[in-house]
């Protein structure tokens, strides 16, 4: 049985972690962190939990994390930065859900996060944490950087298309949209259901932190830079991200055949018959992504589709997977839930 610990669990992405990790057979949860909460069942906090999580939330400072076999960083930018370094000494395995060790650029990194970096040297060791990319390095790796949540579904959507090196990489635009738990738990005006809700809105359309991270992952398999619009969105929904991607080929791709290939022995990409239209409802508390390809008017312009619940396969569900490559178990372990609905 391996020790997890979890620290920052007060969060969406936390208690989604919590949520995934009680039905895994080979782990056991053994340290919960929240310094404000100290003392207080995690399940008085997060009752869907009652029976299934018996921890109480600890002091971060607390030593313990020492003895875990891997921890989570289930916090905001910045932290898992500080205390990375000593867990990995101490030979603890690191999974930062944040943003500290995704962007191999220390520059670009402190750019686009406004702080120094308090570890620049674990930056080019740092896996980037998406399986149907890097499995084997994930497999291997001490320390793991878990892919924001429009990255995944970005990536995975346009990763076929790059890998074959016939699309326009000076023409990539992801219109993306996610629900509001993307925007965290804390009750910010913005956030709350009578200003989010019955509305839609672009936000940050002139600079996204996580556009540089999508155009570094789609440059490392072009081998040259891409030049990337990339444009969020809030819906007045929950859950779940929707890309809409385009490009541009010379019109001799065969979509269907290319992307099914790809994704074909992936367990959490499931690319969609032909003419499909993929609904953020269909992947709603499960790892999947869901993918379809158009070519509208059988053109050059290709416009691919592509869903994932931004706290599953966008956080706590992809960390699982990753989890599960470093510490050995099946890599669907805990995840093989499908999704809810209605």
């Amino acid at each position: 049985m391996k020790k997890i610990g979890i620290v920052g669990a007060t969060g969406y992405t936390g208690v989604e972690l919590l949520r995934l990790l009680a039905m895994h057979p080979g782990v056991e949860v053994s340290f919960v962190t929240s310094r404000s909460n100290a003392g207080t069942r995690v399940d008085a906090m997060f009752p869907n939990l009652r029976g299934h999580c018996d921890c109480e939330f600890s002091d971060p400072g607390d030593d313990a994390l020492g003895d875990c076999d891997l921890v989570f960083f289930a916090t905001p930018n910045g932290i898992a930065m500080n205390h990375t370094p000593e867990l990995l000494k101490s030979g603890v395995k690191v999974i930062d859900l944040a943003a500290d060790f995704r962007i191999k650029d220390v520059d670009v990194w402190s750019q686009w996060y406004g702080m120094t970096h308090a570890c620049p040297e674990l930056l080019e060791t740092a896996v980037y944490g998406l399986p149907e990319m890097y499995r084997d390095e994930i497999r291997g790796a001490q320390l793991v950087a878990n892919p924001g949540c429009y990255p995944t579904a970005v990536t995975l959507g346009l990763l076929p298309l790059v890998e074959s090196g016939k699309i326009d990489l000076e023409n990539l635009i992801a219109d993306t949209k996610s629900g509001i738990s993307g925007a965290g738990r804390q009750g910010k005006l913005p956030n709350i259901l009578s200003e989010a809700g019955e509305s839609f809105k672009a936000y940050a359309t002139s600079g996204h932190r996580h556009q540089p991270e999508i155009a570094q992952n789609l440059a490392l398999v072009a081998g040259s830079d891409v030049d990337l619009t990339f444009s969020p969105h809030l819906l007045p929904i929950i859950r779940g991200i929707h890309a809409t991607i385009y490009t541009r080929d010379d019109g001799s791709l065969d979509l269907q055949t290319m992307f099914e290939e790809r994704y074909k022995d992936e367990y959490f990409v499931d690319v969609l018959p032909a003419g499909s239209q993929p609904e953020t409802r269909s992947v709603k508390g499960s790892n999947m992504c869901r993918i379809a390809m158009h070519r509208p008017g059988n053109g050059s312009r290709i416009v691919v589709l592509s869903v994932i619940d931004n706290l599953v396969k966008g956080a706590a569900g992809q960390a699982v997977q990753n989890m599960n490559l470093m510490l050995g178990f099946e890599e669907n372990e805990a995840l093989r839930h499908p999704a809810m609905l209605p």
